[in-house]
């Protein structure tokens, strides 16, 4: 069986990605974001090293994946970077990659505008770590390394007000996110097991997607794409304005070049917004 993991940040469009491997792929089952679900105290115990606890919960995922007698299963969801990527290799070394990147600005904003709408709706979006602090299920701890670099008075993302801040606070997420997809890839060596998508653009072009199917060697229901399916679309429009922008140089002003380096190769060079980091 061909199991395929996702490197991304949230709103990068997992959900519909999703149902491009559903709807057009032989012998598949494709998940957004299955039981167990990795989110929430996974990604706090990740962050606090306590492997031991993500891999005891993982072993009940591993045995619903290997209990589908499909050739492929599919993941799409930004967990994978956030809480169980070493686990998952040790159990799947042969594992295939999808690294979806969309403009970091957009990300953010795009995550702000979610988080403020769950929050108006009071969706039980928070837990509590073994520390007694709340945090937020789909979002890092902001006890990371890279959070130290900006002054957040040692609140987490939950208790953050200022939505300028809690705007940096997801650029940072990005930032981390993106640096852990190319260590990932580096670390382990698969660079060549992985397939890179440039969100939105490439997830409504016919041809990419069938190059991605091409390269993981997957055989098509249809001798063309359906583009059926839904999207986790956010109520507000991603809008960025100046002060988005002078935001995010602010970010980069403060971060050491260990976090910004990446960014100055492929594939975030080839990006119409790679220049930002410049």
């Amino acid at each position: 069986m061909i199991k395929i993991f996702c490197l991304t940040s949230g709103r990068t469009g997992t959900k519909y990605l999703s149902y491009l491997f559903k709807n057009n792929i032989v012998d598949c089952v494709s998940k957004h974001e299955p039981l167990p679900n990795m989110f929430g105290k996974p990604i706090y115990w990740h962050q606090t090293g306590q492997k031991e606890k993500i891999k005891e919960l993982f072993q009940k995922k591993l045995k619903k994946i290997n209990s589908y007698n499909v050739n492929l299963y599919v993941e799409t969801n930004h967990s994978f970077l956030k809480s169980f990527y070493d686990v998952a290799m040790e159990f799947f070394p042969d594992m295939k990659l999808i690294h979806t990147i969309r403009n970091p600005l957009k990300v953010a904003k795009s995550n702000l505008n979610r988080s403020e709408q769950l929050r108006k709706i009071k969706y039980p979006l928070n837990y509590r770590g073994d520390d007694g602090n709340k945090y937020i299920k789909w979002t890092l701890t902001g006890n990371e390394e890279i959070y130290k670099f900006l002054n957040f008075d040692k609140k987490t993302i939950y208790t953050v007000s200022d939505e300028d801040k809690v705007y940096q606070y997801f650029l940072l997420e990005w930032i981390e996110t993106e640096n852990r997809a190319m260590n990932f890839l580096n670390k382990y060596k698969k660079h060549n097991d992985c397939y890179t998508l440039d969100f939105p653009k490439d997830l409504n072009h016919a041809k990419k997607i069938k190059d991605m199917f091409k390269f993981f060697k997957l055989e098509m229901k249809h001798k063309d794409i359906s583009f059926q399916g839904r999207k986790n679309k956010g109520a507000k429009k991603t809008i960025i304005a100046e002060k988005e922008k002078n935001l995010f140089n602010e970010i980069i002003s403060k971060l050491p070049d260990k976090y910004l380096k990446i960014f100055q190769n492929k594939p975030y060079v080839d990006f119409k917004w790679g220049n930002i980091f410049s």
